[in-house]
């Protein structure tokens, strides 16, 4: 895991002065890893950290909190995968509407010069800062004329631009192989198991209910997923999130059953992977047409699995 540091704190005067990238990097998507490869070049090329610079909580949540935006990942889980692709430390902001009202030249002098004591900027395509996001790389090269920069184009794919907030939208539509192609990676929910109705067991097919924070979920129906528990290898498993509407549901729940599997997970950590769609939530007459949609549910989502290859080395 990264080093992690405050915003508010001065970087170590004893450590090299770093390349340092800024941004809200939620998602850690193939678009962040372009720049996050490139960083992590500098900073080896020049014997010093990577250093990303993010914000907690993001701006918008700030700035616009009617205007709610889900966020793909938690921040624990942002800060691993970063860890991930080579970064050294994380220094990390907290963002308010004080330190938004800062203008564009405090923040390269105070920020980036002063407290960061940065060596070389790595910056995306759409890199802006300061108040009403006016400062831009031109301003950060006027100021800081002797500090190498360099701006990163943005990375695309047959759709257009690869970007936290198309991902939100391929993710919220259940299009699971599009989102794991725009994030490099399936997109999951990490979450808790808590006790149920057990009326999965009556029917032969036993759920976890997990109860999650995660903010960005896909749209209801039934899922072909890889299941770690507290961590583990990923196990097969299908996933129903809605609300059950052969029971009468109302609220939504995000239950997970094990292929092939049995034992007790109340109180466990379940991080969920989601492969595959299946089909949609739907209503069924009787308990017994359920059961048998879900024997044939199991059978798509091991097909699903067994087609995944990468699975097993997650």
């Amino acid at each position: 895991m990264p080093q992690v540091y405050a915003g508010s704190a001065a970087w170590p005067a004893d450590a090299p002065d770093p390349v340092v990238t800024i941004g809200n990097f939620d998602g850690v998507h193939m678009g962040h890893r372009s720049l996050l490869t490139r960083l992590v070049e500098r900073a080896r090329e020049r014997g010093a950290p990577a250093v990303v610079y993010t914000f907690e909580p993001p701006p918008r949540v700030v700035l616009a909190p009617s205007q709610h935006v889900a966020r793909i990942m938690a921040w624990p889980d942002k800060v691993r995968l970063l860890g991930e692709q080579g970064v050294d430390a994380v220094v990390v902001e907290r963002f308010s509407h004080a330190f938004a009202q800062h203008p564009p030249d405090w923040f390269v002098h105070e920020v980036l010069a002063r407290r960061l004591h940065v060596g070389a900027l790595v910056v995306g395509y759409d890199f802006r800062f300061g108040r009403a996001r006016a400062g831009d790389l031109a301003l950060v090269r006027r100021l800081l004329p002797d500090l190498p920069v360099e701006q990163i184009g943005a990375a695309e794919d047959g759709g257009g631009i690869a970007s936290s907030s198309r991902i939100r939208s391929v993710v919220a539509s259940g299009d699971m192989a599009h989102a794991a192609q725009l994030l490099g990676r399936p997109h999951f929910v990490r979450g808790t198991v808590v006790g149920g109705d057990q009326r999965g067991r009556t029917i032969g097919f036993p759920t976890a209910n997990v109860q999650t924070e995660t903010e960005l979920l896909p749209a209801h129906g039934v899922y072909a997923v890889w299941t770690r528990i507290d961590g583990g290898a990923p196990l097969p498993a299908m996933a129903n999130l809605g609300v059950r509407p052969t029971f009468d549901g109302r609220r939504p729940l995000l239950e997970v059953h094990l292929l092939d599997w049995s034992g007790d997970l109340y109180g466990h950590e379940l991080r969920v992977d989601f492969i595959a769609r299946l089909r949609d939530e739907q209503r069924f007459a009787h308990v017994d047409a359920l059961a048998d949609q879900l024997r044939r549910d199991a059978d798509a989502a091991r097909d699903a699995l067994g087609a995944d290859a990468a699975g097993e080395s997650r």
